[in-house]
Order: structure tokens, then sequence, then C-alpha cells
């Protein structure tokens, strides 16, 4: 006859491996899924554009920040973590990303959204190099499943652009 021990052994180690069995399945499952996104971002006004008293140039946007990420949301998604950067280059560094925005869609009926707001974080170039350039807004996303890989993409919007002057 066997021990307590030894079955109850044998019962957690099969409850273990029923759970990590269940668990691939539900990562495994989400690579069915295609999401179709859609986002829509506005500058409505530059507030400001200086140079700062160190040489670096500072900008402070308002933008219309429209998105849906409901189709990121499965059964197996916990969180989608959203931000907004702007992206531009520079003749020192090829690719130079700014965060403006950035939030965290806990539920999928929270997941379309429509926000008028300022820039939260400072779009701020390490210099004097924002005069004039043309920049892309890409709205990045991470989908933060409840077991299994995270996965990333973005939406890059393109077209804008910065005054020749400081205001």
């Amino acid at each position: 006859m066997h021990s307590f021990g030894y079955r109850a052994n044998a019962l957690f180690t099969f409850a273990v491996t029923i759970l990590a069995v269940m668990c691939a399945m539900a990562s495994f499952s989400d690579s069915f899924n295609s999401p179709s996104p859609t986002a829509d971002v506005q500058v409505l006004n530059i507030n400001w554009f200086q140079k700062q008293p160190n040489g670096n140039d500072e900008v402070s946007l308002t933008l219309n920040i429209s998105a849906d990420l409901q189709s990121l949301f499965t059964w197996n998604t916990k969180q989608v973590f959203v931000f907004l950067a702007a992206e531009y280059e520079t003749p020192k560094n090829s690719m130079n990303q700014v965060s403006l925005w950035d939030g965290i869609v806990p539920a999928k009926e929270h997941a379309k959204f429509w926000i008028h707001t300022t820039n939260k974080y400072r779009f701020t170039d390490q210099g004097s190099n924002l005069r004039g350039k043309e920049f892309n807004l890409t709205l990045h996303w991470h989908v933060m499943p409840k077991t299994g890989k995270m996965f990333a993409d973005k939406i890059v919007m393109s077209g804008f652009s910065l005054p020749e002057e400081y205001r």
C-alpha cells in the first residue's frame, strides 16, 4: 500500500501537469487571433516651442488621441499597455523616440477611447534639432496575457512637422 505522502505527491504532480497543459493551450489559442486595431492622432495646437537655457529644444502639444484596441483582447488578455511616441531623425541619431503619453487599458470595455490631452511627458531634444523637423506619431501597444508570451505592435502616423521658429 502507498503512503499518504506518496499519494499526495502523485495527485499534486498530476494537477500541476494538467495546469501546465491548460496554460500551453491558452497561450497557443492566442496565435489564432488576428487583431485589427485602429488609431488616429491629431495635433491640435503647438502650445509652445522654445529653446531651454541649456540649449535643448522643448515642445508642448495639444493632442486628440482616438483608438479602437478591442480586437487585441481575447479571453487570455490581462491588460494592454499603450503609449504614443514622437519619432524623428537627427544628424547625430538615426532614430529618436520620445514618449508623449501612455496608459493601461485594463479591459475590453475600455479599449475604445478618445482623449483630448497635452503631452504627458516632455518632448525635448538634446540640442536644437527640432526646428522645422518632420516627425511621426506612433501608437505602440504591448499585450500582456494571463499566460504565454507578450506581444507588441504599433501604428505609425506620419506627416507632422514643427515650425521653423520658436514660439
